[in-house]
């Protein structure tokens, strides 16, 4: 047996919870508030030259007013499809075309819509917490592979505790997220 002592890769862990964090984050911003937000067309893909394309890489994403989101389409030929993915998008807007800009206008969200949304972001933090515990798993099993290895088992006991107080930090970030973002949708 050498006497080198495996250790879990705590940086990695935290890298990769940092990661579902970063990923929640995109999921919430793809969420509709009531207000107009350019990120909430980052989902939209649009059929252009033989390939699904981000819309924001076919035109250009503006928010000129609170309840307004323009895309100024720069191939002409593109316009058509970038109206279709976005009524197929299941944003709930109806595009309305002037030349080569599509505008959406965002209807006022009603109660009952609200608390979809709510649902909806609700699931996204599930996933997100459901992530970081795989990660936890993840760090445990290095953990008793290093014990198999030769640590001892108080080193188990700190690497453990480290790695269960990096979980808990992580979760209480996503539910404060979930809690601002439930807040926002709600909010008249």
């Amino acid at each position: 047996m050498s006497d080198e002592i495996i250790e879990p890769d705590t940086a990695d862990l935290q890298r990769r919870m940092d990661g579902a964090i970063a990923s929640l984050r995109t999921e919430f911003a793809s969420l509709r508030t009531g207000r107009a937000s350019a990120s909430m067309l980052e989902p939209v893909m649009v059929d252009a030259y033989g390939q699904m394309t981000p819309i924001n890489q076919v035109g250009t994403v503006n928010v000129p007013e609170p309840r307004m989101v323009t895309v100024n389409i720069w191939d002409k030929s593109l316009v058509g499809k970038a109206e279709k993915a976005i009524r197929e998008s299941g944003l709930g807007i109806n595009p309305q075309l002037n030349g080569t800009i599509i505008m959406l206008p965002i209807p006022e969200l009603n109660e009952e819509r609200r608390r979809e949304l709510t649902k909806v972001a609700a699931q996204y933090a599930e996933s997100a917490r459901v992530s970081i515990r795989n990660v936890r798993r993840d760090g445990m099993d290095q953990v008793k592979k290093a014990k198999g290895a030769g640590m001892s088992e108080d080193d188990q006991k700190l690497w453990e505790g480290e790695i269960q107080e990096m979980t808990d930090a992580m979760i209480k970030q996503v539910d404060a997220q979930l809690e601002t973002k439930q807040g926002e949708i709600m909010q008249v």
